[in-house]
């Protein structure tokens, strides 16, 4: 603006000069007896006008560049805020900056610091061609993982994250993005690759019922709608498929300091289908309640729906605190009578931060889940009468260093976990086998023992906020056979009979323990 008056008042300035040092067409009609002299003055004043009309083009010339570069600035400064595992109230108006002083009563919940640090939430810092009415959002994660136990069906069982070996393979592609207008919220995220297929196989509840829900949803990993209401810090009432984040880490690996997480992560809950209130007493409080079909399912399992909740502290930029608690669902399919509770907790610290040092950032996580399941020949507290125990037990623990002003993160973790019962171990795919048919090559009767832990390091180099490129070693290992052998958990010639069921004279090969490396390329706008 500053530079736009100059040049104005300049052209005035030369415009003033230009008249009186001419005095215009009336200053030659004076007297014929200045001719001479004007004649003889002709030369230099020539001069003079064609250094003025330099000079005017000049100045034209800077005033169109200088509307040329107003042009492509944006309208506003303010980066819409990526979406983080807690999604923020809609936005009012696009240009309006974001109150960050949570001491405001209009401030955007645990907005006050920068909370990309923590596993589960992505570290993107903004959104490219965010707008008022839409956030857009594109994921890919694609990898490479390679088996030590060299599988020849190429087969990975009991992981979440991980499915084939030694195959460049597609896990997700996601597209999609919040809509937000007049308080009104939506989100959709697609799932394309491998997740389209293996998330709702580990689904048991279309198997009751008519309609296919697991063809419905198979492309999708978020789709919910709701309102946002400015009552304190916000309160959103959603319904649909929203992320569970019990176990702490995220469904996307973008998101994570591992790709392949603990078993309480890896085998607890991804996905709800229901209702939630996110309620913020303050910018540094979520309070959340769910209504919900089950313990990660489509539909119910039964004839009771899923009750839970969660609750989320960050008191400052360091620590983040973190309950999900679960109960009142049937969550056994075709068993009405048994009751699944379940508590899954966490801590996350971030202890060092510097923008001098080498190591840039540290910080550690840890998560403990406990549950069980009551009723229907089991029991939460011990053998008896009422059946054998069927629980769960477990825990989790990581540490990550950043480097050279955190382009890349070094880190190491690992967990373990006891379920005797097995009701939420990840059935091996044998045979084609389902959460819902099951087989009789890998039981989950009650009281089938099962003791299982893993250890994990995990290299991340991040030239951009966009970018991830990540190497990881897991040894995962357990008291029963259940990892894919090199014989493979597929019969010969593929799937024979019915998903799950015995083939005769062949068996898969199950080893107790795995090794393996995965790279992987992980993108999010």
């Amino acid at each position: 603006m500053t530079k736009s008056l100059s040049l104005r008042r300049s052209l005035m300035g030369l415009a003033l000069g230009i008249r009186l040092t001419f005095g215009g067409p009336h200053f030659f009609a004076q007297s014929p007896n200045l001719q001479t002299a004007v004649e003889s003055a002709q030369a230099p004043q020539d001069q003079r006008i064609q250094q003025l009309q330099e000079r005017l083009e000049q100045i034209q010339k800077e005033l169109n560049e200088l509307r040329n570069v107003n042009s492509t600035q944006p309208t506003t400064d303010r980066a819409i805020p990526a979406k983080a595992s807690v999604p923020l109230p809609a936005l009012s108006e696009a240009a309006e900056p974001v109150i960050t002083d949570p001491s405001n009563p209009k401030s955007e919940p645990f907005a006050f610091a920068d909370f990309t640090w923590l596993t589960g939430n992505p570290r993107t810092k903004d959104t490219p061609y965010g707008t008022k009415f839409f956030t857009p959002e594109v994921r890919s994660d694609a990898n490479y993982t390679y088996d030590f136990r060299h599988p020849q069906d190429d087969t990975i069982s009991g992981s979440s994250e991980i499915f084939r070996s030694s195959e460049v393979q597609l896990t997700q592609f996601g597209v999609g993005g919040d809509f937000h207008y007049d308080n009104v919220r939506a989100r959709l995220m697609t799932q394309f690759g491998l997740y389209s297929e293996t998330t709702p196989r580990n689904d048991a509840s279309p198997a009751r019922g008519q309609w296919n829900l697991a063809d419905a949803y198979r492309y999708v990993s978020e789709a919910y709608g709701g309102y946002h209401f400015d009552i304190q810090h916000g309160v959103n009432v959603d319904a649909g498929i929203f992320m569970s984040y019990v176990g702490l880490f995220s469904y996307y690996q973008f998101d994570n300091w591992a790709y392949q997480p603990s078993y309480v992560s890896s085998n607890t809950p991804w996905f709800f289908n229901g209702v939630r209130v996110q309620w913020f007493p303050t910018a540094k409080l979520k309070i959340e309640p769910w209504f919900i079909n089950g313990w990660q399912s489509y539909g119910r399992f039964n004839n009771r729906p899923g009750l839970g909740g969660q609750i989320l502290w960050r008191p400052n930029g360091n620590w983040s605190i973190v309950g999900n608690q679960y109960g009142y669902g049937e969550d056994a399919l075709g068993v009405s009578s048994r009751t699944r509770y379940h508590t899954d907790d966490s801590v996350q610290y971030k202890y060092y931060r510097s923008t001098k040092s080498f190591i840039s950032m540290a910080a550690a996580s840890l998560t403990g889940d406990a549950g069980c399941e009551s009723g229907g020949g089991v029991s939460c507290f011990g053998n008896g009468k009422t059946g054998p125990k069927q629980s769960f037990l477990g825990f989790m623990a990581y540490n990550r260093l950043w480097f050279d002003r955190d382009r890349y993160a070094l880190t190491f973790g690992g967990g373990r976990i006891n379920n005797p019962g097995r009701y939420l171990v990840l059935l091996p795919p044998i045979n084609g086998a389902t959460a819902a048919t099951g087989t009789p090559y890998f039981t989950e009767n009650p009281g089938d023992p099962y003791k299982a832990w893993d250890v994990s390091v995990t290299g991340d180099y991040m030239p951009s906020q966009y970018f991830t490129y990540r190497l990881e070693y897991n040894h995962r290992a357990a008291n029963v056979p259940y990892f894919s052998g090199p014989g493979g958990v597929t019969p010969p010639g593929g799937n024979t009979g019915a998903p799950g069921s015995l083939v005769p004279g062949w068996s898969p090969d199950l080893r107790n323990s795995e090794n393996r490396i995965t790279g992987a390329l992980l993108v999010k706008f």
